[in-house]
């Protein structure tokens, strides 16, 4: 713990378990969002470097849970499905993950903050993507490359994801299943790409450890609660919030 401290201080680290439980929270109710949350979050008030790191394990628990959440057999089925996507996603995340150490902190900021900015205010403007042809390995190579690669400098993959499931008309079930399976797979490469970048090493792991708790708690009382709210509403909300979010790493990336 000493040595985490040297990272950050006492009341930061409160603050990140704040962060970490309102993450979840959103995730267990809405089935995505968690890293949007945390980096716009953690990154608000810690190092682009730090706030990565934070994200990496609650990410990788929580996307378990939900990718095997209707069974091992419907996982694997999304996984058949999807394999493209999932396939050009993970190669792009694992080569884009090597530019966090060597990007000056200002672009990173703005390379984190520019695509959840845009994606918050295009959904709430009513943008909803549609598209006619369905299902195509171009697009969903395209789309997965894209991903790939703003999650291995961010850890924020969700984005291009959620607009091509919501323009391919993708079942509501199996959109949060796949969902789940996309982001644990990223995250497991993540942990590996991030191992590599010296991003999640012996201290920072301590820190993306101590975020598992909240975040667990959070999803768990999310899920909890799935039924029993407007959905469309509070995320709506959300998008609110994390669109300030961003325009703040982005103002801490050019105005700071």
């Amino acid at each position: 713990m000493d040595s985490l401290l040297t990272l950050i201080s006492p009341s930061a680290l409160v603050l990140s378990f704040g962060v970490a439980l309102l993450a979840g929270l959103v995730k267990g109710m809405v089935g995505f969002a968690m890293p949007m949350i945390l980096i716009s979050g953690l990154g608000s008030f810690l190092s682009p470097e730090l706030a990565l790191a934070g994200l990496i394990l609650p990410t990788l628990a929580t996307n378990a849970i939900q990718a095997l959440q209707h069974g091992a057999g419907a996982a694997l089925g999304s996984l058949r499905r999807f394999r493209i996507f999932l396939g050009c996603g993970l190669t792009f995340l694992l080569l884009s993950s090597q530019l966090v150490r060597v990007l000056p902190v200002e672009v990173l900021l703005a390379m984190i903050g520019a695509p959840v900015a845009v994606f918050c205010a295009l959904q709430i403007a009513g943008w909803r993507p549609h598209l006619k042809n369905g299902q195509t390995p171009l697009v969903e190579a395209t789309v997965g490359s894209v991903a790939g690669f703003l999650g291995g400098m961010s850890g924020v993959w969700g984005p291009p994801m959620v607009a091509y499931l919501t323009a391919i008309d993708t079942e509501k079930r199996e959109q949060i299943r796949i969902q789940g399976v996309a982001y644990g797979l990223g995250a497991v490469a993540l942990v590996a790409a991030h191992t590599l970048s010296g991003v999640l090493n012996a201290q920072t792991v301590k820190f993306s450890a101590l975020m598992l708790a909240p975040a667990l708690l959070g999803m768990w009382v999310g899920m909890r609660i799935h039924d029993r709210i407007d959905q469309t509403t509070f995320r709506r909300i959300t998008l609110w919030v994390l669109l300030i979010a961003a325009l703040n790493l982005l103002r801490r990336a050019f105005f700071a």
